[in-house]
């Protein structure tokens, strides 16, 4: 059931929200060559704990990390080890936590050192598929036009997108109502004001096709090209939208 929001419940979201962009920064600072992914997930831990919330990913469904920390092929829920960061990679991380009740989601790609200009446009253009997907966001649309305006940048950049992960409505739960595909999935559910949904492409530098590592959890390219991963929060007004982890 897709919930709507209330006053009260989009002022806590906004706190999530807020919680989240300074917990990012503050994993954002740690992200160079010669660090550990487990490492930044202890750092993020930490801050969200410091700052009064919970990380809703810590034991969801079994996770065993309190971030996914996804590495160059692996498109999303990378578990923290001992893996180093090296020059030349991307990582994704994708952060959800929770304040007093309610959730807050973002993902970031960042790149450590230097990367070639094609992974490079890889990360930017991620982001602004976003930006495309959540500029048509607004009461009255219907949730496929955000897919097809996703689909239409990444196409017009020459990436593909992941079909199999989608983004979602987000408040009380974490995955809620309505599916936010970043495809058109033919979804007719129109927004309405008070919605809060997480829109988050994920998008490859080779083929669209994925598959499950042995973990259980990681997804990665079936080609091995590297993948980018960019997600917000956002709330639906009647007029247009507002970012809730907006950096």
């Amino acid at each position: 059931m897709i919930s709507i929001k209330s006053e009260r419940e989009i002022n806590l979201m906004r706190e999530a929200g807020k919680f989240n962009v300074l917990v990012m920064q503050g994993i954002k600072k740690h992200i160079k060559p010669g660090v550990t992914t487990k490492e930044l997930d202890n750092v993020a831990y930490k801050l969200i704990k410091e700052y009064g919330c919970e990380p809703s990913c810590l034991g969801y469904e079994g996770f065993p990390a309190s971030v996914c920390i996804s590495v160059n092929d692996e498109v999303v829920h990378g578990i923290p080890n001992h893996r180093r960061l090296k020059g030349g990679d991307i990582v994704s991380v994708d952060l959800v936590l929770s304040y007093q009740g309610y959730h807050a989601d973002a993902t970031r790609t960042y790149i450590v050192g230097q990367v070639t200009p094609e992974v490079k446009n890889l990360v930017t253009d991620t982001e602004k598929a976003f930006l495309a997907g959540v500029k048509v966001v607004k009461a009255g649309i219907r949730v496929r036009e955000i897919g097809q305006a996703i689909e239409k940048y990444a196409h017009e950049h020459g990436l593909s997108v992941v079909e199999e992960l989608v983004g979602h409505g987000i408040g009380r739960e974490m995955h809620e109502d309505p599916n936010v595909a970043n495809y058109d999935d033919g979804n007719n559910i129109r927004l309405k004001a008070g919605m809060t949904i997480a829109i988050e492409p994920m998008l490859n530098l080779g083929s669209k096709e994925v598959y499950l590592d042995d973990n259980d959890w990681t997804v990665k390219t079936m080609d091995g090209r590297p993948s980018a991963h960019y997600e917000n929060t956002v709330l639906v007004t009647e007029d247009g939208y507002e970012i809730l982890t907006g950096d």
